[in-house]
C-alpha cells in the first residue's frame, strides 16, 4: 500500500510540475527544477499526511501530497514584471 501511495505521489507531483511549467513557463526557472520540486513536495506531503492521519486512506494522502506540492511550486514563481523601485524623497 505504501508503494502505491509513493508512486501516486510521484505521478501527481510530475503532473503538477508539468502543468505549472507549461502554464507559467515565463515566470518559473528551468523545467527540470520545477519537475523535481513538484515530485519532492508531493513525496513530502504524502509522508506528512501518512504520518499524521490514517495510513490506509490513499485519497487523503494524495490530497496532502497535492497541497504540499502546489505550495512548494508556488515558491518558485517569480514576479511578472520588473519591480519599480522608487527612491525615497530626501
Amino acid at each position: 500500500m505504501l508503494l502505491i501511495e509513493a508512486l501516486g505521489s510521484v505521478l501527481l507531483g510530475l503532473a503538477l510540475g508539468w502543468a505549472a511549467s507549461h502554464r507559467l513557463a515565463h515566470r518559473l526557472p528551468a523545467r527540470s527544477l520545477v519537475l523535481a520540486t513538484g515530485v519532492a513536495g508531493a513525496l513530502f506531503g504524502a509522508f506528512v499526511t501518512h504520518s499524521a492521519f490514517d495510513p490506509g486512506n490513499v485519497l487523503l494522502n494524495l490530497l496532502g501530497a497535492a497541497i504540499v506540492s502546489a505550495a512548494s511550486l508556488s515558491l518558485l514563481v517569480r514576479p511578472a514584471g520588473r519591480l519599480r523601485r522608487r527612491s525615497a524623497p530626501a
